[in-house]
């Protein structure tokens, strides 16, 4: 078996378990908000509890997410690829040691100017009491960034050492936290539980991890220095993220802002969307695209660029071959898939309505955030982090742009005008994927183009008939129950997708059935 055979097995074995662990958080994750809508529904409390997240995770993505993890991983797998673990977990304790003192200077500085930060940044169209509740809710919650902060680095180790099970287990228990303080807490601290629970999630991401940093041994040295070169090299890869990752919180904050002004409900309702258009984009892209990221890095260590491309070819090839049809399901069964979900409680029609409307177009954009999430590690791991930063820039550049002119828009035509920002996001996410696309093409000499184009091409073909079975169950089943609309119409959808791609010879959909078999690989 060649390196480049091994690395694709490598990826798909390690995408099972995280797929798998990823089906269960985000049906979990689904859980959570089953419990919020029932509680909550779209209501201004929830809104509150929405808004005060907006800058415990600006902080947290700015210093310890995704900036981090695509900088910390490539450095630390630099280690273990030259054979030096205790340097590897030496450079990990510095970063946890610099990142602790950070967080809490920030989360200490925001906490004090939280009034202002609302008042101002955040939600300057919530009322004064709404105001205060969303400050509350936003000094305690800011605790839970110092430990994801701790924890993001300890999951990006793990995942250098191709363990992904507890990291990816992880987020179950920052889901139960958050159940946890519904059920116990709201009925008497009300929409303050969810934020204890965040707290208490939080924690127990963290602490799941713990037996595996004593399985690989790890080791921590209380060092705290920017003179490490293993610490200098991940501030240098962070630098142009951080930047990029500012420009994406900034176009969140005026979401936010925006939407505040939009009376009560279009905050919670564009936040119940975006989780159910994330739900197969974490399943399908970002499960694949944590697994695959390693390898990637690991090629790029070993000079293999020709084993790279190849793996990030059939990556994508699998990413879009399920990520399209996921898009037309979304779409065209949005409205009875929330009545299952959510509706009961305090979220009823009128909810289900608000929250089905920019559902539609953030489907719309769904292949486009299944392909980022490959696309940008594919930079990553290269230790290139400023094409992605300048690109993503422009796109959310373009974000603001067309979410200013779809909200005039929207309301000119009558329509309801949250709508309108979730097709700016899908907008500008499909024109920023097809631009790192053109991009990466070029450095790699090609990305197996005209099998991509076909794989594409038949994932269309494949999903347009998918599209007409669906819309010939709405009609024809007009008084069928929201049971038979969604979970029938997604089996229907399934059966129809499956079998015309298999007759049309696709080789992502037979790899699937291989992999059923046993023996599911990523061809070449």
């Amino acid at each position: 078996m060649t390196s480049a055979e091994e690395d694709r097995r490598q990826i798909v074995r390690a995408a099972t378990v995280v797929m798998t662990a990823f089906i269960l958080s985000r049906l979990l994750g689904l859980v959570r908000q089953r419990v919020i809508g029932l509680y909550f529904g779209t209501s201004a409390d929830l809104d509150a509890y929405l808004a005060a997240f907006r800058i415990p995770d600006l902080i947290f993505q700015l210093m310890a997410g995704g900036a981090l993890g695509s900088a910390f991983i490539p450095t630390f797998t630099g280690y273990l690829a030259r054979g030096d673990r205790p340097g590897a977990w030496r450079l990990a304790s510095a970063v946890i040691n610099l990142l602790l003192v950070t967080l809490t200077g920030s989360a200490l500085l925001a906490g004090l100017t939280a009034p202002w930060l609302v008042a101002t940044l955040i939600a300057p169209g919530f009322p004064p009491a709404q105001q205060q509740l969303t400050v509350a809710l936003m000094r305690v919650m800011l605790l839970s960034t110092i430990v994801f902060g701790v924890s993001g680095v300890v999951m990006g180790a793990l995942n250098a050492y191709q363990h992904f099970l507890l990291p990816a287990v992880a987020p179950m228990l920052y889901n139960l936290g958050i159940i946890g303080g519904a059920v116990l807490l709201s009925p008497t601290q009300g929409v303050m539980g969810l934020a204890v629970g965040v707290v208490v999630g939080a924690a127990l991401h963290l602490l799941v991890q713990v037996p595996s940093l004593l399985r690989f041994q790890a080791r921590y040295t209380p060092l705290l220095t920017l003179r490490d070169p293993g610490v200098q090299e991940v501030l240098r890869l962070m630098a142009p993220r951080v930047l990029g990752l500012a420009v994406v919180q900034v176009n969140f904050l005026v979401n936010t802002n925006l939407a505040s002004r939009l009376g009560e409900g279009p905050l919670s309702a564009l936040n119940y969307a975006w989780l159910l258009m994330l739900l197969p984009q974490g399943v399908f892209a970002q499960a694949v695209g944590t697994a695959a990221f390693p390898t990637f890095a690991e090629q790029v260590a070993r000079g293999e660029v020709r084993a790279m491309r190849s793996a990030l070819a059939a990556t994508l090839r699998a990413v879009f071959a399920l990520s399209i049809p996921a898009a037309v399901g979304l779409a065209l069964l949005r409205e009875p898939l929330i009545g299952l979900l959510f509706r009961g409680g305090a979220f009823q029609e009128a909810s289900v309505q608000m929250v089905a409307w920019p559902l539609l177009f953030y489907a719309l954009g769904l292949v486009g955030h299944a392909g980022l999430e490959i696309v940008t590690r594919a930079f990553y791991a290269m230790h290139d982090t400023k094409t992605p930063v300048l690109v993503g820039g422009l796109a959310m550049g373009l974000n603001l742009l067309f979410s200013l002119a779809f909200l005039r828009l929207f309301a000119a035509l009558g329509w309801m005008p949250h709508g309108g920002l979730a097709l700016a996001n899908s907008l500008a996410t499909l024109l920023e994927t097809g631009g790192l696309l053109l991009i990466l093409r070029a450095r790699l000499q090609g990305l197996e183009g005209r099998r991509l184009l076909a794989a594409v091409v038949q994932s269309g073909m494949a999903a347009g008939a998918m599209a007409v079975a669906l819309v010939g169950l709405r009609i024809g089943w007009q008084r069928a129950g929201v049971l038979i609309h969604s979970l029938g119409g997604m089996a229907l959808g399934a059966t129809i997708y499956g079998s015309v791609m298999l007759a049309l010879g696709n080789e992502e959909v037979q790899a699937i059935g291989r992999r059923l078999g046993g023996r599911w690989e990523l061809r070449q």
